[in-house]
């Protein structure tokens, strides 16, 4: 059966094209969602519904029918997706275990998104999984990714959490759920790694250029395309890696099959946002030697990145040991781009508009000393400029003070007002993040079927930037919590 494209939308506003089924059938396979008897809605996104176009009182009538599984849209042609992955390290043959994508959605502004059910039943990627998912994880991935949006990273969005009214069964019996996701894309570094390890050239070459067509269609026309998508990807992976740092955010699990190719955060499974500032801070269960460390991230964006190049070599030129050049020039501007992205991110964390070279130092003095003292990442930027509001031991610590004084002459010397600089401080320093005790606290609540802290909390983090009304949303939970904190895979 050929894929067909419907691009008028059906009676729920969906307007489903199918460009990614044209490519070879070696890259996906047909699935069909689960059939679950007795679902019900957990929480529906209506501002991203509307932007999508959505029809919400069809939707609702419907009994939230197309985000369960129980009807597949008219236009929709699910599909799960063949990718592979280093998984810390060790490279495996996966694909979308769980996860079934019903199309590609036309927006009314012409924007193309992915529209994908997770936690939907067993696919022929599921390797003897039950492709099925627990409720706190699609919460969990729901909240961290609409918090994320609201703070400006690139990032999947989260539609609708369905329960299935089923057990699924991993450490402890949880509910089940399955969340509808909307990406721009879901081809992942691991999904060229499986058409290069495939051995079929002409695969690779396709899903390049349609890589290329759908997401990269500025550099179509350049002379040597292949080698211009391995250096747009670098760019991107270096730019959001960079807002990660920026905000304090671990993903968790950076594996190949988990880096999306367009530079938006994918697969929030145990991510957490830091609290008191050490790169070493891992929050993962499964990340026992910290290779995903808050600190590695940078350096394990640019293993990744390398694994790409590594399959894109038959695409970049005939003889083996040229393609290699030309990727390693293309790998060597990463630590350039990454750290261009990051230093302008802390200079505006810093209130700075301008370059002067002794930045870099600046901001990595700061993050040492808030290392030494175990300052809140987030709160000590947001409250640089009010001393009476940071943490005791950092503001007697005489570095920090010499630390401040030499910042406040770097101010002056720049065509700002000092609350011009505040101003610029304060629009790129959250008050407010998905603290990982609240995080756990609404789960918590969510799982006894109250929503109602979690709805809170959401509608807080969509305005990180502005003071909320209730303080609890500023703080860490205090002394241990965090050291004994974990965050589990949602498999």
């Amino acid at each position: 059966m050929n894929p067909s494209s419907n691009l008028t939308p059906d009676k729920y506003g969906f307007c489903f094209d199918h460009s990614y089924s044209k490519l070879p059938e070696v890259l996906f396979s047909r699935a069909n969602p689960k059939q679950f008897n007795n679902p019900s809605l957990v929480i529906f996104n209506a501002p991203l519904a509307k932007t999508l176009g959505l029809n919400t009182p069809a939707i609702k009538a419907s009994g939230w029918a197309c985000f369960s599984g129980q009807e597949i849209p008219a236009a929709a042609y699910p599909i799960a997706q063949a990718y592979a992955g280093h998984q810390f390290g060790g490279f495996n043959n996966l694909g979308d275990g769980r996860a079934i994508l019903l199309g590609e959605h036309i927006s009314p502004n012409a924007t193309r998104v992915d529209v994908q059910l997770k936690g939907s039943g067993p696919t022929p990627y599921s390797r003897s999984g039950d492709g099925l998912a627990g409720l706190g994880p699609m919460l969990r991935e729901y909240l961290m990714s609409e918090a994320m949006q609201a703070l400006g990273v690139p990032t999947t969005r989260s539609l609708a959490v369905m329960l299935t009214g089923e057990v699924v069964y991993r450490a402890q019996p949880q509910s089940g759920a399955l969340l509808t996701r909307v990406a721009a894309s879901h081809i992942r570094v691991g999904t060229f790694q499986y058409a290069s390890a495939i051995n079929q050239v002409d695969v690779l070459k396709a899903l390049a250029e349609y890589t290329i067509s759908r997401h990269y269609s500025n550099i179509k026309n350049n002379p040597s395309p292949y080698v211009a998508l391995l250096d747009a990807v670098i760019d991107s992976q270096a730019s959001l890696i960079a807002k990660w740092m920026q905000f304090g955010f671990i993903h968790g699990v950076m594996n190949t099959d988990n880096m999306s190719i367009v530079g938006e955060t994918i697969d929030y499974g145990p991510c957490a946002f830091l609290n008191a500032y050490s790169p070493n801070t891992v929050f993962s269960s499964i990340d026992q030697n910290g290779r995903y460390a808050f600190g590695n991230q940078p350096k394990m964006g640019e293993w990744n990145l390398t694994r790409f190049a590594e399959s894109l070599l038959p695409l970049l030129a005939e003889n083996r040991e040229d393609a290699i050049r030309i990727a390693t020039d293309s790998l060597n501007a990463y630590q350039t781009k990454y750290r261009d992205y990051w230093l302008d991110a802390m200079r505006k964390k810093l209130g700075l508009v301008n370059a002067e070279p002794s930045d870099l130092t600046l901001a990595e003095d700061l993050l040492m000393l808030m290392v030494k003292h175990q300052a809140d990442f987030t709160n000590t930027f947001r409250q640089l400029n009010t001393t009476s509001q940071l943490e005791k031991s950092l503001v007697s610590d005489v570095s920090f003070q010499h630390w401040q004084k030499l910042w406040k002459e770097r101010l002056s010397r720049q065509p700002l007002s000092m609350e011009q600089s505040v101003a610029l401080m304060h629009a790129n320093n959250p008050q407010v993040i998905p603290r990982n005790h609240l995080v756990e606290e609404v789960l918590e609540f969510a799982a006894q079927g109250n929503m109602a802290s979690f709805h809170a909390f959401i509608e807080v983090l969509q305005t990180p930037y502005s003071k909320p009304i209730n303080e609890k949303y500023l703080s860490g939970a205090g002394a241990g919590f965090d050291e004994s904190y974990q965050t589990f895979c949602g498999t």
